[in-house]
This record gives C-alpha cells, sequence and structure tokens, in this order.
C-alpha cells in the first residue's frame, strides 16, 4: 500500500513539476513586456501551440492510417508534407537591428544600456573598439554565452595571399617607402601578419607562412565558445576577442593571437526583462572588410536587417562623408534587402558647451537659464532639422507611399551617459526605453502577422483533411473544375502579362541612366582615384583595391568599390521605380505584390462564386480549402520575391565588376617606379575600352535578363502549386484519395482557434487604448536634481 501511494505520489508530482517549469519558462518568455503587452503576446502565443498541438494530432493520425500501405495516394501525400513542414515551421524568424555607425559614434554603448548592461560591450571613446560583427540577443539559457566563429583555413589562405601580394608589391617598388607613407592597407596587413605568426611575418613569402606555425591556438570547429554566470564573466573574457587589439610598449601584439581569424561573434544573454527573446542587436562596422568572406557578410547582415539605425555622434551628425556613406549604405539596403525601416540615432547627445550654444542660438523667443533646458532645446531642433533632410534624401531614392516616409520617428536623440549617471536629463529624455519600446512593438506586430497567417494556413488544411472523408460529389463535378482550371489559366496569362507591365516602368530610367553613367564614368573615376596627398601611401591602397576587383574596405578608411561608383548615375534614376516595383500597397501599373494580391483575390470570388453557383453548398469544405490553400500558396511568393530582388539590385556592379576584373588584374600586377601612376592608367584604359565596347549596355540587360528569370520563377511556382491543389481537389483520378482517420475533433477545435484570433486582435486594442488612458493620468517622472 505504502509503495502504490509513493508510486502514485511520484507520479503525481512527475506531471505537476513539467507543467510548472514549463509555465515559469512561458512566463521568462514575457519578462521583457509591460503587463498590457505580455497578455497580447501570452495569448498569440497559446493560440500558436494550441494550433501546433492540433497540427500534430492530425499528422500522427494521418501516419497511422497510411502506415501499413503499399502505396500512399497523391492527394494524402500532398496533407502529410503540408502539415509536417507547418509543425516545423519556425514560431518567428529573428527580428535583425542593425546598429550601422563609424569608429567612436557609440554603436556599443548603444547596445549596453538597452540591454543594462553598462561596460559589456568594449566602448573607448574615438578609437575602434569594436573589430568584427557582434550580434546580441536573449535567449532560453541560463547562461551568458558568447560563440566567436573563424575564417574556414580555405578563407584564411585566400586573405593571406591577398596581404602577402600587397606587402610584397611594397618591396618591388624600386625606392625607399618610409614608415610614414604607409597607407592604411599595408599598416593592416602587416599587423594581422605579426599578429598571428609573429613579428618579422610581413617580411615572409606566401608558401613561407602557410608552412609557419600560428602563435595562437585554432580549435578544429573554428568556433570559440564562452560561457559565464555573470555578464561581467562573460565580458572581460569576450573583451580580447571584440576590442581592436594593439601594440604594447614594446611594439608586441598584445593579447588573442587569432583575432585576424575571427569573422563574427554571437552574444546570448540570459531571459532578459529588456530585449525580448526573438530580437538580435547587430553592431556592424561602418566600411566592411578586406577579407572577401567578412566583407560579404557584412552586406549580408545589411541586408537581412529588417531595421537600421544610422549611428551618428553628436559631434560629427553635421556633414561628413563618413556619415553621409553610412545613410546610402542603409538606403540600399531597403532596395535590395529586407530593410523596411530607416531610422537615425543621434547619440552623446548630453555633449553641449552651454556659452557656445547661447552664442550661436537662433531660436531667441524663449529664454535658456540652465544647462539641461539648453540640450532638450537643442535636441528637439536636431530632431526637426534631420527628420526632414533624411526624409528628403529617402523620397529621392524610394517610393513617394513608401512606409517609412511616413512614421513620425526618423530620429532619436540618446545619451547612455545620462542612463546611468543621471545629472541632465530624465530616464525618458535619454531616449532609451523609447527604443526599447520600437523593439517591443515590431515584435508583437511581427508575432501577431505571423500567428494570424499560421492560424489561417493550418485551419484550412484541417479543411482538406476533414474532407477527405467526408467529400460528397456531385455528377457534374468534374465539369465545374476544368471550368475552374481554364479560368486560372485565364488568369495566370493575365498576371505574367501584369508582370511585364510592371518591369516595363524600369526601362526608361535603366536608359537614361546608362546614357548619365557614360557620360560621368570618366569624371567619377577621376574623383575616386586622386588622393589629397598625391600619390603620397596611395599606390598602397589601389593595389589593394586591384587586388579585390575594384573594391578596398578598411576599419578606419570610407569604403573604396569603383564598380558602385562609376554605375551610381545608373541607381540614381532606377532607384525610385526600383523601390515602387518591390513595395506593398494599393495596386499601381509598376508595383508587383498587389498584382499577385489582386491575382489570389481573383480566384478566391470566383470559387466562391463556382461555390454557390455549382452546388458546391453540399461541399463547403472543398471550397473554404481551396481558398485557404490559395493564400497559403501564394503568400509563400513573397518570401521568393525578396531573396531574388537582392540579386536583381546588384546585377548592375556585378556585371561592371566581371567586365573590369581582367583590367583589375593587370593593374595588381604592376611594380616598380611610377607604379601608381601606372596602375591609375591602366584603370583608366581598361574603364575606357570596356565603355566603348558597350559595358553599361550588358549591365543594363543582365538586369533586365534578372527580372525576366523572376517573372518566369513566379509564373512557375504559380501554375505548379494551383494546378496541384485543383488535382487534389478534384474527385477524379484513381487513388487520390482514401479514407483517413476520424479527425473532426481536431477540425472543431482548429475552427475555434481560427473564430478566436479576431477576439485576441480586439481584446489588444482594448487593452491598448486602457493603457495610453492610464499613462495619461500618471504623474510624470520628475527632473534628476543634480547635485
Amino acid at each position: 500500500m505504502r509503495m502504490t501511494m509513493l508510486m502514485n505520489r511520484g507520479d503525481d508530482d512527475v506531471f505537476k513539476e513539467p507543467m510548472r517549469k514549463r509555465r515559469r519558462s512561458l512566463d521568462q518568455r514575457f519578462r521583457a513586456f509591460p503587463p498590457v503587452e505580455q497578455s497580447a503576446f501570452k495569448e498569440y502565443e497559446k493560440l500558436e501551440s494550441r494550433t501546433r498541438r492540433v497540427l500534430s494530432n492530425t499528422y500522427q493520425k494521418l501516419i497511422q492510417s497510411v502506415f501499413l500501405d503499399d502505396s500512399i495516394p497523391n492527394g494524402v501525400k500532398y496533407l502529410i508534407n503540408r502539415l509536417l513542414a507547418l509543425i516545423e515551421k519556425p514560431s518567428l524568424d529573428p527580428i535583425y537591428i542593425g546598429l550601422f555607425g563609424s569608429t567612436g559614434a557609440g554603436k556599443s554603448s548603444l547596445i549596453n544600456a538597452i540591454i543594462q548592461q553598462a561596460m559589456f560591450l568594449p566602448v573607448s571613446g574615438e578609437s575602434i573598439c569594436t573589430s568584427c560583427i557582434v550580434q546580441v540577443s536573449s535567449g532560453c539559457c541560463e547562461q551568458y554565452e558568447a560563440k566567436i566563429h573563424l575564417l574556414s583555413d580555405q578563407e584564411w589562405k585566400e586573405e593571406l595571399k591577398n596581404l602577402t601580394k600587397l606587402l610584397h608589391r611594397t618591396e618591388d617598388l624600386g625606392e625607399e617607402v618610409d614608415t610614414w607613407d604607409r597607407d592604411d592597407a599595408v599598416e593592416e596587413a602587416i599587423w594581422k601578419l605579426q599578429m598571428f605568426y609573429g613579428n618579422g611575418a610581413e617580411r615572409k613569402s606566401y608558401e613561407e607562412l602557410l608552412r609557419a606555425k600560428p602563435k595562437g591556438k585554432i580549435p578544429t570547429s573554428r568556433i570559440i565558445t564562452l560561457k559565464a554566470e555573470e555578464a561581467e564573466e562573460l565580458s572581460v573574457k569576450l573583451d580580447p576577442y571584440i576590442r581592436t587589439q594593439r601594440r604594447d610598449l614594446a611594439g608586441e601584439p598584445t593579447e588573442t593571437q587569432i583575432w585576424p581569424l575571427i569573422k563574427h561573434v554571437e552574444v546570448t544573454l540570459p531571459r532578459s526583462e529588456l530585449i525580448p527573446e526573438g530580437v538580435v542587436l547587430v553592431d556592424i562596422p561602418g566600411t566592411g572588410d578586406f577579407n572577401n568572406k567578412r566583407d560579404e557578410m557584412w552586406k549580408k547582415t545589411i541586408d537581412k536587417c529588417s531595421v537600421i539605425w544610422v549611428i551618428s555622434d553628436i559631434e560629427r551628425i553635421s556633414g561628413g562623408r563618413a556619415h553621409e556613406d553610412l545613410l546610402n549604405e542603409s538606403i540600399k539596403a531597403c532596395q535590395r534587402g529586407f530593410c523596411r525601416d530607416i531610422a537615425l540615432v543621434v547619440t552623446k547627445t548630453d555633449k553641449l558647451h552651454l556659452p557656445e550654444y547661447l552664442r550661436e542660438r537662433k531660436v531667441r523667443n524663449q529664454a535658456i537659464s540652465s544647462q539641461r533646458e539648453a540640450v532638450l532645446e537643442r535636441n528637439d531642433l536636431i530632431k526637426l532639422q534631420r527628420s526632414r533632410i533624411l526624409k528628403e534624401k529617402l523620397k529621392r531614392k524610394l517610393p513617394t507611399d513608401s512606409k517609412v516616409l511616413k512614421t513620425s520617428d526618423l530620429v532619436y536623440t540618446v545619451s547612455a551617459q545620462e542612463y546611468w549617471q543621471p545629472a541632465l536629463l530624465t530616464e525618458e529624455e535619454t531616449e532609451i526605453p523609447r527604443l526599447r519600446g520600437y523593439i517591443r512593438k515590431r515584435l508583437l506586430d511581427k508575432k501577431k502577422r505571423m500567428v494570424t497567417k499560421y492560424v489561417t494556413e493550418a485551419f484550412g488544411l484541417l479543411l482538406l483533411t476533414d474532407s477527405f472523408n467526408c467529400m460528397e460529389h456531385l455528377p457534374n463535378e468534374y465539369l465545374h473544375m476544368s471550368g475552374l482550371r481554364r479560368f486560372v489559366e485565364e488568369k495566370i496569362q493575365l498576371l505574367e502579362k501584369a508582370i511585364d507591365q510592371c518591369f516595363a516602368h524600369i526601362e526608361q530610367p535603366l536608359q537614361e541612366g546608362v546614357r548619365n553613367a557614360r557620360t560621368s564614368y570618366r569624371r567619377i573615376l577621376g574623383a575616386c582615384l586622386v588622393r589629397s596627398r598625391g600619390n603620397q601611401g596611395f599606390h598602397q591602397t589601389l593595389k589593394a583595391v586591384c587586388l579585390k576587383n575594384g573594391i578596398y574596405a578598411s576599419r578606419t578608411l570610407a569604403r573604396i568599390d569603383l564598380n558602385e561608383a562609376i554605375t551610381q548615375p545608373i541607381y540614381d534614376q532606377i532607384d525610385p521605380v526600383f523601390g515602387g516595383i518591390f513595395r506593398a500597397g494599393k495596386p499601381t501599373g509598376s508595383t508587383l505584390l498587389p498584382h499577385i494580391e489582386v491575382f489570389k483575390h481573383t480566384l478566391q470570388e470566383k470559387m466562391m462564386e463556382m461555390g454557390v453557383r455549382n452546388g458546391w453548398k453540399y461541399d463547403s469544405y472543398k471550397k473554404s480549402f481551396l481558398i485557404q490553400e490559395i493564400s497559403a500558396i501564394l503568400g509563400g511568393l513573397e518570401d521568393y520575391i525578396f531573396r531574388k530582388k537582392r540579386k536583381i539590385y546588384e546585377s548592375l556592379t556585378t556585371s561592371v565588376q566581371n567586365d573590369l576584373k581582367p583590367c583589375y588584374e593587370e593593374a595588381a600586377q604592376i611594380t616598380g617606379k611610377k607604379a601608381c601612376e601606372r596602375m591609375k592608367d591602366v584603370i583608366r584604359r581598361g574603364v575606357d575600352r570596356q565603355v566603348a565596347e558597350g559595358m553599361f549596355e550588358r549591365a543594363q540587360e543582365r538586369m533586365q535578363h534578372q527580372f525576366q528569370q523572376l517573372k518566369n520563377g513566379i509564373s512557375e511556382k504559380v501554375k505548379g502549386s494551383i494546378t496541384t491543389m485543383l488535382t487534389l481537389a478534384s474527385s477524379q483520378g484513381d487513388g487520390l484519395y482514401k479514407e483517413l482517420a476520424d479527425v473532426k475533433s481536431e477540425y472543431k477545435e482548429m475552427e475555434k482557434l481560427h473564430r478566436s484570433l479576431r477576439e485576441v486582435a480586439e481584446n489588444a486594442v482594448l487593452r491598448r487604448g486602457m493603457q495610453d488612458f492610464l499613462l495619461k493620468m500618471s504623474p510624470s517622472k520628475a527632473v534628476p536634481h543634480k547635485e
């Protein structure tokens, strides 16, 4: 008896303990949200969780019903595969928020403030601290964890070959090169080799260095994992890997010898009360990297960010090429990548010299009596001025109805210093909480869209599953489905014509851009090949440019891209039209996605009409399945289109780079006296020759070809998927269906979940209204008092 009681008690505890753990785990996931947002997020999580459970139960029943069959009907295969794909679909793709800024702008300080860890990432005034891409997120781990990803052996060999070519080019100049004449490219190459192999490595050949033993230990996995119980402990361990390495007083490299191998770093925090799981903050260096793989990752990281914050110091916000380059690169990310939102984040806004500000102050209608009032007034003025400038810049590049142009928060003025040590500003006035609120809102909105789409798609599949066992097919149904197929074929042809008309809008801007490029390329190229100090030191940078086919990225100098520079006149013409083609919104002649949306609604309306007219009122399952499945099929096209968008946009520079590759290679081989002028001459003559042979026209043709390939891909995907769907919905054909396990209970549960979507959305709106009301009624926070 006692044993039975213990067993019963043990079973009960075993059952209750996982439930308690799951509940605690679920509650911890929402710690970053205030109560109102927590409630909304929990409801969407519950909807998703229950939907996944229904799908899993349905999948198990189907597998059991066909497990012993010699052959599985096509319809059942389709259904099982669709169920499995939905079950395995990630809960939520991460939201990448890129902090994009130049040296000393305050990216790391801003991330530290947002995650509430004062010195977690290295910060050091004006000098370069973060030397690679660093991703920071929170997760389900109980410890602080960092993964340092290293270049593969092949990737390092490729960089090593370029570094030695660059250095040994200096030895072949036939003239003495003073240390002071070394440019950034050579300094960085020497530093990397000394760091990795020791002093004197810069004088060795590529073959000698391949045989040399590195100073540091390299793990075979090419990943270094660090863990710690506390943030400070991990910060100390991580610092040598992400802080730009320096020499000691004797000129010897310090600390981490494998630093040149580091590709990027991923940092995961335990579940945070400030940053929700599913958000990744990315510290992105401003110029890219000399190594091909790191530079490719730099571009891909920018392109996968759905939000980009351009970080700029308050003292460098006005003018400066670096700031303009960052803005331009961010706007390009809107064109070629997934970016939907850009904002300018002005840092260090506590800095203000009051006497100087009062002397230059233009607003005279109100007296300023304190440093605090001056800082707040100056911040408001910067927001007005910079919002207007940024909006005008975006208007020149993006469609006029782009969502980013309508946002009220284009500029943030933040102060990490005041956040940690308040003397002038309240916590709210530092705008760190505003950025956190923005992050939470983005995640909650994305979760809402994802769960709505997920539940709707799952409901469609349960409709089909249940219909396998209860379809009542009418004698004339084959005629009805044949008519529907003809209708779909006609609409696909109309969609293809609409896509052709949409893509045709790019032709004239492309032609005008090509004409502009032909008349301006010499001036642009000349400006790229001139430096204020003449050729002093520049020959080494030019050598690096040629070794990398027209591109040179340095951690300290502005990025050089000759291919992009001479194609810029084309991009200036096509950018607004290109952005218009790939935007969402109201259907116009030049927009792609709305045409697909119209196509979807046309098919769904036709099915509704045929369902009523031809007797589908007796078979509502089929009608509902077809309507839901069309949404799922065409909804997946958006991801496909955006993946292709980058290749299309970059086809111009890729084409030009390929055409100019022979002249870059020829210039890279030049040594001896006056090598710099001879390299420039080879590049100029090579570009002239290629332009005369139709280089820009070929680039135009290649972009148009990429558009045509996209159209073909859309057409093939639509035809294949919808044809399969209609075949499955038809009762004709042998072996399409069989009697399956009863899933009526799962269907009813899914029907309830689908109905509850609207209720959850209405609850969220109601709670938001109540929260806003309470905030208005609550007293504002006190202004900090400086003692």
